[in-house]
């Protein structure tokens, strides 16, 4: 609270929306938490210098020049000498756009002209000064997209009044060549993605491209904000994941399941993380986790496990992974379907005429199909006439299976989510709303299969692959294939894996009780 006199003085880069879900402002103090991964030489060093090349609001240089000009106090003495050499010599960054470079200039400079009257740097003969902004087009291919970051002709052809988006650094053949220099530090909140006609679904991510240009201008040390999925993949992101996972030279990642907790008041699915990378140094990884405000648990180990194709970022199921890993069993991935496991879209119930489908009654028909699916958001149940065309999974009609939603979505808290399978009986088929789950010749086989997804090992083993609201087959490929002559519960799972009382724990603490 405050006392009477005094007055409440916000940071003027904490109080700026976020220009969209693709260019997320970066918070000053997650700019200070990820400068506090370098080395504190980095701050007496009167010849080090950094590059933000993704430049929204210039909170990263702003926070450099801060922490240079107390630590060359004693090399430079001269308050406005020292602040000549930091600005002009250390300091460089690539905007985004034109309104954020004026932004930088102005929280960098204090003036939208770096060579401006009250510009806090006296060395520029320029406005612009060490943050750049060169207008750069898109190279289209054949196909009507941009070669250098994926982005639609359609979408991104415009006249020169409207912002192109494309980046500098990732339209560049030669990136050293931008500034001509090398640098010591590349640090940055670059752009998540670019969406093609406001499609969110259809988003490319093109963070990954930052940090891949980043890599080859060769620096010391990289540091860069951005979301988690590339820890499972994604669109365009799979050879991205390996090269990430394989490098040994990534040594700090502070993970963030829940974005919020990093960027307050923004969703992003799979959350976000921001590491940091040695290019002299290699070795396993300092693996750190928030929760709520917190540090929740933090871990040195190898971001790709034996036996894993994915960043396994729980670090408490880092040692459960392992023991289950060690008994070879298929994966419960293996008895799950693909998407439209009978052929039927999401919105064939409410649009059957779309596809050409005889009618779709409300009420039971004799020796019919029950479809299950949704409409207008809520789970219902169709009846058709037996001999309705069936284009696929026609081997599951007659049997028995198991049928669970391909959608979960909580927030994203693993304590707040919770799959509910149920069991369809003959001659029940399902939309793409669900998946299918195995096929039995009884009853009895199927209950069991529901026993064990229902366990909160299955669902803590699935959740180590789960970075969307979508779970597809290959989500649970981390969970083993159990035998289904048997009902199973956590208590038999637990005996069988050899699971301590604090991998118990962690499982147990992880996974909202069933009923809950």
């Amino acid at each position: 609270m405050l006392t009477e006199g005094e007055q409440y003085n916000p940071d003027v880069l904490s109080c700026i929306a976020n220009l969209s879900s693709d260019e997320v402002f970066t918070p000053p103090e997650v700019a200070d938490q990820m400068l506090d991964l370098l080395p504190d030489d980095l701050w007496f060093d009167k010849n080090a210098t950094f590059l933000d090349p993704g430049c929204k609001s210039g909170v990263f240089p702003r926070e450099i020049a801060k922490r240079l000009d107390v630590g060359l106090e004693d090399e430079i003495p001269d308050r406005q000498e020292r602040l000549n050499h930091i600005f002009k010599n250390q300091l460089f960054a690539i905007a985004i756009t034109e309104l954020t470079a004026l932004i930088s200039r102005r929280s960098v400079y204090c003036s939208k002209s770096a060579n401006g009257e009250y510009s806090v740097c006296e060395g520029f003969d320029d406005a612009d000064g060490n943050i750049r902004f060169e207008p750069t087009g898109h190279t289209w291919n054949n196909n009507g997209r941009c070669e250098y970051c994926g982005a639609s002709r359609g979408d991104y052809q415009r006249d020169d009044s409207l912002e192109a988006h494309a980046y500098e650094l990732i339209h560049s053949e030669a990136p050293e060549a931008i500034f001509n220099m090398k640098f010591d530090v590349i640090i940055s909140n670059p752009p998540y993605q670019l969406s093609d006609s406001g499609a969110f679904a259809s988003a490319s991510p093109i963070y990954h491209k930052f940090v891949e240009q980043a890599k080859k201008l060769n620096p010391r040390y990289l540091a860069m904000v951005i979301p988690a999925r590339w820890y499972a993949g994604g669109k365009g992101l799979t050879q991205f994941r390996r090269s990430m996972l394989e490098d040994r030279r990534l040594r700090i990642l502070h993970d963030y399941p829940i974005a919020a907790d990093c960027f307050p008041g923004l969703r992003i699915a799979g959350g976000v993380c921001y590491f940091r990378w040695d290019n002299d140094d290699e070795g396993d990884c300092h693996v750190f986790t928030h929760k709520d405000g917190l540090i929740s648990s933090d871990m040195e180990r190898p971001l790709l496990e034996n036996g894993a194709d994915t960043f396994i970022r729980n670090n408490r199921a880092v040692s459960i992974f392992r023991k289950v890993a060690l008994k070879h069993e298929e994966p419960f991935s293996n008895i799950v379907s693909a998407r439209k496991p009978f052929g039927l879209p999401t919105d064939f119930l409410k649009k059957p005429q779309k596809y050409n489908k005889p009618q779709i009654s409300d009420h039971y028909i004799d020796d019919g199909l029950k479809i299950y699916g949704t409409l207008n958001y809520k789970s219902v149940k169709k009846y058709v006439d037996a001999n309705y065309p069936i284009d696929n999974g026609i081997e599951h009609i007659d049997n028995y299976k198991v049928f669970v939603s391909q959608v979960l979505d909580n927030g994203f808290d693993t304590t707040k989510e919770r799959l509910k399978p149920f069991i369809g009986e003959p001659k029940d088929i399902c939309t793409e709303t669900f998946l299918c789950v195995g096929c039995y010749a009884d009853k009895e086989k199927s209950e069991n299969v529901v026993s064990y997804m229902n366990t909160k090992f299955f669902h803590f083993l699935m959740f180590l692959r789960k970075v969307s609201h979508h779970v597809t087959a290959n989500v649970y490929s981390y969970v083993p294939l159990q035998d289904f002559n048997e009902s199973w519960s956590d208590e038999k799972l637990y005996q069988k894996y050899g699971l301590t009382n604090d991998e118990i724990a962690a499982i147990e603490d992880s996974v909202m009780s069933l009923g809950s």
